[in-house]
């Protein structure tokens, strides 16, 4: 567990991020958040509408003519992955495209989900939170850490990947290390989904309480702290 320290963004409730390795299980995560009365922002699902979108698709088609699809009706993600995960600065230039229009979708979410009712709090599910930036919108950042074998193991089923090729994604974002210690909160997340459940609402409850204290505070520079 850790404590809010971040300076908030947002106008009501918290915005959580997630952080974690490949098959850690954030979007299982996610998923509990969301059960627990949070509203989940999907990067991942951003990107494959991005990938779709007319311009979009002009844009890397001439980047990488490879990767529009025979029928030219949009684009190959396969391919895509496969060029960005080979050559660096490639995954730059298409990280230089897609995270503005992210940030721009996401921010809109964000206001959305602070003017509704029914929501509790925030969450954005993003791989590269803090590559891109996104952890500025958050007022707390949740680590999913599982062991390496757990991780393999899930990747190998979920997606038909190697150990090498997960090891090829990672060498991309920042180290295991460098996100655990950036995190408000830690949660393992090796088996058990109902451990895991309450952990998740433990670290929600926590949120929420220190959240009002803290909002408190930002609105008034004068009160203790």
């Amino acid at each position: 567990m850790g404590a809010l320290s971040k300076p908030s963004l947002t106008s009501c409730k918290p915005v959580i991020g997630l952080a974690g390795g490949i098959g850690a299980g954030k979007s299982t995560v996610a998923g509990l958040f969301q059960e627990a009365g949070a509203a989940v922002i999907d990067a991942d699902r951003m990107v494959r509408e991005l990938l779709e979108q007319s311009e979009v698709v002009a844009t890397i088609g001439s980047w990488w003519p490879e990767a529009v699809r025979p029928d030219g009706e949009g684009l190959d993600r396969g391919v895509i992955a496969d060029i960005v995960f080979r050559q660096p600065e490639a995954c730059r230039r298409l990280e230089q495209l897609l995270y503005p229009r992210i940030e721009r979708r996401q921010a809109d979410l964000i206001a959305g989900y602070q003017r509704d009712p029914a929501v509790r709090a925030v969450v954005i599910d993003a791989p590269k939170l803090f590559e891109a930036g996104f952890e500025r919108y958050c007022d707390a950042v949740l680590y999913v850490e599982a062991d390496r074998r757990v991780r393999v193991d899930r990747v190998v089923r979920a997606r038909g990947w190697t150990e090498t090729e997960l090891q090829r994604r990672e060498n991309l974002q920042y180290s295991l290390e460098r996100k655990r210690a950036k995190a408000d909160f830690v949660i393992v997340n090796n088996s058990d989904i109902d451990d895991l459940r309450a952990r998740v609402n433990e670290v929600l409850s926590a949120i929420l309480t220190a959240f009002p204290e803290r909002r408190d505070r930002d609105d008034n520079p004068e009160a203790p702290r």
